[in-house]
């Protein structure tokens, strides 16, 4: 058994998420997850609500809101989104939480003990009219590397380069048209970066086996020539630092953003009794694998910063410290499978431009496993990928459908009607029998394998060739004609042809839960899958928040070809379970 501790990107709480952010990061990870908790490791999966910083402020000031009052919405709308679709967190927190500000705050102290941060004047960009610094993402301009023009003073979404806002050509306040800009010095912690530099080269040297190309080559570009960064910011919105007289200096928010995954699973073992239980992920030196899924926007500072991070810090120290046999330093991530965009009619997702579907009013319209199972068909792990209602309608109708709903229905209600709503007794296999259980056994293999290497698309795809045998069995062997002359061959093809729905009950199960949970309870299992998912409210000495959570205890899955009993009643008279799209089309904009 190993343990498995999945960390998803931190999306921020200031809009809804769309189609794209589902499929770059938040249902790669379900999946992969649901599949690892099948072959019986030891999973947890955590996030939440991006809080703090400037795109939350941005947004508040526009609508009217304090930030406050605007992330809580949106958190609120996620843990509807997350629930909706099906995305298995063992805890969605925020980032506004006594538990989190107090660790982020630790981790300051702790680079700046350890000698990794430093006091220097910098550049900023300065609002002659609003007489204040403006934060990097007020600041919008031409990249100097790849020419956008709508650059963000801190990164640049186009080329995905790290940027300082000082870098833009021809700057603009994004919120102020009129605004007049200049540079002032402002004195800011600083990260010397360049002197983790080594250790995260050595870390990035061993991926080339198991890490994506495009990932793995990013990071290491910019591995090459690291420059230290500004670790604090200007702000009014943020973590304050724990330094005296430091007043209005945050934490940038990118550095308490990232180290969510580490509080997110200390809150994680806080709710669940077991308070040690973090370090088993964090420190425990042996069965340990971190994995974090995110977009190909956040590969720098998911694959170099993240872990500069960790290696600066060494450790949290005191009472969080390495247990004896522990690792003395943080385990690092083992894999980033960062995904690439999703784009509508050739177009980035953009909220602000009226580009965008949203994942929540669709899955609310279709139902969660069409939209998982369309995104998964078009996933962009190796390049962007294009959303299409014309093609999510085909994926329904032409797959999800026909191939595999049906293939459950007309199977089930042969066996309901004909043979006592029970599994029949086989008679003697034939050839055609043989080779198409041989091919169902098979399948957890060749489907396991991709989904344990994060290659999901590929994974359905396997798994979808076996319902396309399955079908082309019935088709063939044609049991309601079978029946009439031949009861007791007819009951054989049918018993042979529910073995197969049975094991794709459970190799689809990443993908499309809810289908196939409903179809194991009309195959008679009382016992589901997976867990549940709930809201909880956890109290903190100054204020309360909402999380997300997973109950597993009734979950009774597993990874492996099992043998449907024969005499095995049915959960009652099979219905179909899939519902055809007549025409999917533009959501209307909200």
């Amino acid at each position: 058994m190993e343990n498995i501790l999945v960390c998803l990107a931190w999306p921020y709480a200031n809009g809804d998420a769309h189609v794209g952010h589902i499929a770059g990061a938040y249902l790669p990870a379900d999946i992969f997850a649901r599949y690892q908790r099948l072959t019986g490791n030891r999973v947890v999966v955590v996030s939440g609500s991006d809080s703090h910083g400037t795109p939350i402020v941005v947004s508040a000031e526009k609508q009217g809101k304090t930030p406050r009052a605007l992330f809580e919405h949106f958190h609120a709308r996620f843990l509807q989104t997350w629930i909706k679709l099906g995305i298995s967190y063992d805890l969605y927190t925020h980032t506004d939480t006594e538990n989190h500000h107090a660790i982020a705050q630790q981790m300051f102290t702790r680079l700046n003990d350890n000698g990794q941060l430093f006091l220097a004047k910098q550049k900023q960009v300065y609002s002659e009219k609003q007489q204040k610094f403006l934060p990097d993402r007020f600041v919008e301009g031409t990249c100097p590397i790849c020419a956008y023009d709508k650059a963000r003073g801190d990164q640049c979404d186009n080329c995905g380069n790290l940027l300082e806002a000082v870098q833009l050509i021809n700057p603009r306040n994004r919120n102020l048209a009129d605004d007049v800009l200049s540079i002032r010095e402002s004195e800011h912690y600083m990260w010397d970066l360049p002197q983790v530099g080594p250790a995260i080269g050595e870390y990035l040297a061993d991926k080339d086996s198991y890490w994506r190309p495009q990932v793995l080559n990013f990071a290491r570009n910019f591995a090459k020539d690291l420059n230290p960064r500004a670790f604090t910011r200007d702000l009014t919105w943020g973590i304050p630092i724990p330094v005296p007289n430091s007043e209005g200096k945050c934490i940038y928010v990118w550095w308490e953003a990232v180290l969510g995954y580490l509080t997110a699973t200390i809150e994680w073992a806080k709710l669940n009794g077991t308070p040690e239980a973090w370090k088993d992920f964090w420190y425990a030196p042996d069965n340990v694998k971190i994995y974090n899924f995110i977009g190909k926007d956040n590969i720098l500072f998911h694959t170099v910063l993240w872990q500069g991070i960790l290696l600066g810090m060494k450790h949290l120290g005191d009472e969080a410290a390495p247990r004896p046999g522990d690792n003395p330093t943080f385990n690092l991530p083992y894999d980033v499978p960062a995904n690439q965009y999703v784009n509508l009619n050739g177009q980035k997702f953009s909220k602000s431009l009226g580009v965008s579907v949203e994942a929540l009013e669709l899955a609310e319209k279709y139902g969660a496993d069409p939209v998982r199972f369309y995104l998964t068909q078009i996933m962009p792990e190796q390049r962007d990928a294009d959303w299409s209602f014309e093609g999510f309608t085909q994926a329904n109708n032409s797959e999800l459908l026909a191939k595999w709903g049906n293939l459950a229905q007309r199977t089930l209600s042969q066996i309901f009607k004909n043979f006592d709503g029970a599994i029949p007794i086989p008679g003697a296999l034939t050839e055609a029998d043989q080779a198409l259980l041989t091919a169902s056994r098979a399948a957890f293999a060749a489907v396991g394998e991709s989904l344990n290497a994060v290659r999901l698309r590929e994974a359905l795809t396997l798994a979808m060739e076996l319902a396309g045998k399955a079908n082309y069995y019935i088709d063939q062997q044609a049991p309601w004609k079978i029946i009439k002359v031949d009861k007791a061959r007819a009951g054989t093809q049918l018993y042979v042809a529910a073995q197969v729905i049975d094991h794709l009950s459970v190799l689809l199960s990443p993908f499309v839960p809810d289908l196939c949970e409903a179809v194991r309870r009309q195959l008679g299992y009382a016992k589901p899958l997976f867990g549940r998912l709930f809201t909880e409210t956890v109290h903190e000495r100054t204020r309360d928040h909402e999380v997300l959570r997973y109950d597993a205890r009734e979950a009774d899955g597993h990874w492996v070809a099992s043998q449907l009993a024969a005499g095995q009643k049915l959960g009652g008279e099979p219905r179909g379970l899939v519902t055809k799209i007549e025409v999917a089309k533009e959501l209307p904009k909200t």
